[in-house]
């Protein structure tokens, strides 16, 4: 647990009667990619909104860092270092490309009203950094030439890149991605594969939820594997793939029931 950046201790959640989570514990290293997997119905959407603060734990604990995040509110998690991307594409689909990734900046401004409200010289060297650093983060995801085009113009696989820059604009020290190749057609896939390289290659931690085994196997360092809302397995991509309660999980699934085809 040493070098755990994010610390999941026994989480459970029920709703009524229904038990989403019983007893997930498992822990991301700092700089790792670490995949949750699981069939429809598995918990992991619930444990995504659980450690993003959208949804609140009945017991247990979720540490970010060492520093305990039970009970935050989703903005106070982000200005801990948290952020996350959303499975249903979220964005200012009227707002440039740039404004996109400047709101996800919000958190790390500290711009005072008087300032803003007579665009003092503070406001406008702020903002001017501000434009700077959306500019670079765009050119980062590959979308520099399309700065000044509305959000909803962009193309699906851009969407997806202008959302994962907008998340980056908090400056996380652990991005989550929830199911960020859904949707894409191959082409997009290399290219958020590549994308997702390089983010760890600057030493950001990755928490993704994908139903791709190609792309979870190709990417991740660690897979947690939940089923009914318990975790089942956990190990590196060649011991979940071969790992035969992982495969009864997923029987009937032609992309596991034969672990590992075509990655």
């Amino acid at each position: 647990m040493s070098k755990a950046l994010l610390a999941v201790h026994d989480l459970t959640v029920r709703f009524g009667g229904l038990t989403a989570l019983s007893g997930v514990t498992f822990a991301v290293e700092h700089g790792a990619v670490h995949g949750l997997i699981g069939p429809n119905g598995a918990g992991k959407t619930t444990a995504f909104n659980l450690i993003s603060g959208m949804t609140s734990q009945t017991s247990g604990s979720v540490a970010l860092a060492g520093a305990p995040l039970d009970g935050l509110p989703t903005y106070m998690r982000t200005a801990r270092g948290l952020a996350r991307t959303f499975q249903n594409i979220r964005m200012f689909r009227n707002m440039s490309a740039l404004e996109n990734v400047m709101a996800g900046a919000h958190l790390r401004t500290h711009e005072r009203f008087r300032d803003i409200l007579l665009r003092l010289p503070a406001f406008r060297a702020q903002e001017t950094r501000a434009v700077a650093r959306a500019r670079e983060i765009l050119d980062f995801v590959g979308l520099a030439h399309q700065a000044e085009r509305p959000g909803g113009d962009l193309s699906y696989g851009e969407q997806r890149r202008l959302e994962i820059a907008r998340a980056l604009a908090s400056e996380p020290k652990l991005l989550m991605l929830d199911e960020p190749a859904a949707g894409m057609n191959p082409s997009e896939k290399i290219d958020l594969i590549d994308l997702i390289g390089r983010l760890r290659a600057r030493g950001l931690t990755l928490l993704l939820v994908e139903h791709d085994m190609h792309f979870v196997m190709k990417l991740c360092d660690r897979i947690t594997v939940l089923n009914f809302g318990a975790k089942i397995a956990e190990g590196s991509p060649v011991d979940v793939r071969s790992d035969p309660t992982v495969i009864e999980a997923y029987l009937g699934s032609k992309s596991v029931r034969r672990p590992g085809a075509g990655a």
